[in-house]
């Protein structure tokens, strides 16, 4: 893979370098709180994996949400903008010794402290070899960087995506890494409407996510533009401006950090059909937490609807479960039902009344029984 690439920095991308090269020391010098404390406690076996990264790399981290999707045994996953790596060395533990997982950042600082710790975290994993690698590019130029296409099971991205000027190319370029049936999983910051150019051009603005945040609905169109399934909502969480002078500048704007799931995989039907979760994914052998609307608990039936029936049937899931009956028999429904790309900021209304102490749970947050509207 090449260290370098030909794509060509915009000011946008020059200032976010600066920002988070250069003014960002540490998580504690960010104005706004993207990722605050958790609505609800980590699984253990997540909360032991993030204990064996190193501090130096804890403490530069800048993200939004935890990335952690199912069944990643063996699995190929890239991480857009990993910065110090924490998510990539997170990750690293889940993939196993058979799995790789790559970093690509075009902040060259990030990338330092990644590196650094190769060997650390590959000898308190009790690995032989390193299955992490760190990139230096732009998550709007994969190819350019040395990336395959269609060589990536899953990508993650961790509150990055909002500070691109492009997010199609961004989606176009992760739609052309990954496998067919394959996945991007990733928390970012969204809006409640399209912001001012005013709010665009404030490079501090920028910097912290907002300027760059995307309306929601945005997300949904441009996912089907590029090709992807409908973005699933998996949890979400409000933001909170304490700065005054940023809060000023934003309005009446409102903010989420949310965590979706897009999918690689043919465009489901309108049939809803009758699903039998296995109970086969490491760490989830009882209930699987697939998004805000579905979640499967192990040898229950359960009706999805048709785009989560073709994710299911065309994904690394496809294992995991069993059609009822065998073969896959799906009826049409003529009622109209829910479907998982709903509000972000309903949902985080929803979620901060279940755990009212916990207001701001950042698109960290793992409570999985908020349904979707």
């Amino acid at each position: 893979m090449s260290d370098k690439t030909s794509f060509a920095d915009t000011n946008v991308h020059l200032d976010v370098k600066d920002y988070y090269g250069k003014t960002l020391k540490n998580t504690s010098d960010l104005k706004s709180n993207p990722c605050v404390a958790l609505a609800a406690p980590l699984p253990k076996f997540i909360l032991q994996a993030l204990k064996k990264v190193h501090a130096d790399v804890t403490d530069r981290y800048f993200g939004c949400g935890l990335v952690v999707p199912e069944c990643l045994e063996g699995c190929r996953i890239l991480d857009l903008g990993s910065g110090s790596g924490r998510d990539c060395y997170l990750l690293s533990q889940f993939v196993g010794e058979t799995g790789h997982v790559t970093g690509i950042d075009m902040t060259e600082d990030q990338l330092e402290v990644a590196r650094k710790h190769v060997d650390f975290h590959m000898k308190e994993f009790g690995y032989k070899k390193p299955n992490v690698t760190f990139v230096h590019g732009y998550i709007e130029a994969l190819t350019e960087a040395g990336l395959e296409k269609n060589s990536y099971d899953i990508i993650i991205s961790n509150c990055v995506v909002n500070l691109s000027p492009d997010k199609k190319k961004v989606l176009n370029e992760a739609y052309s890494v990954l496998k067919d049936g394959g996945e991007f999983f990733f928390s970012d910051m969204y809006c409640n409407g399209r912001q001012t150019e005013e709010i665009k051009n404030n490079k501090v603005l920028w910097g912290e996510g907002f300027g760059g945040a995307l309306w929601y609905k945005d997300l949904l169109q441009l996912a089907e533009e590029v090709g992807f399934s409908p973005p699933r909502l998996v949890t979400a969480s409000h933001i909170t401006v304490d700065n005054k002078d940023m809060q000023a500048s934003l309005g009446d704007f409102k903010f989420v950090s949310a965590t979706y799931r897009l999918f690689k995989v043919p465009k489901g039907s309108t049939k809803w059909c009758k699903v039998v979760y296995n109970g086969n994914i490491t760490g989830a052998e009882e209930t699987l937490r697939f998004d805000c609307q579905y979640t499967f608990r192990a040898d229950e039936v359960m009706e999805v609807d048709g785009e989560v029936a073709s994710i299911l049937t065309h994904s690394r899931y496809a294992q995991a479960f069993t059609f009822q009956p065998p073969g896959g028999s799906c009826e049409p429904c003529g009622v109209k039902r829910k479907t998982g790309t709903g509000d972000p900021f309903e949902l985080a209304a929803q979620l901060q009344k279940q755990s009212p102490g916990s207001a701001t749970g950042g698109c960290c947050s793992t409570e999985p029984e908020a349904c979707c509207k």
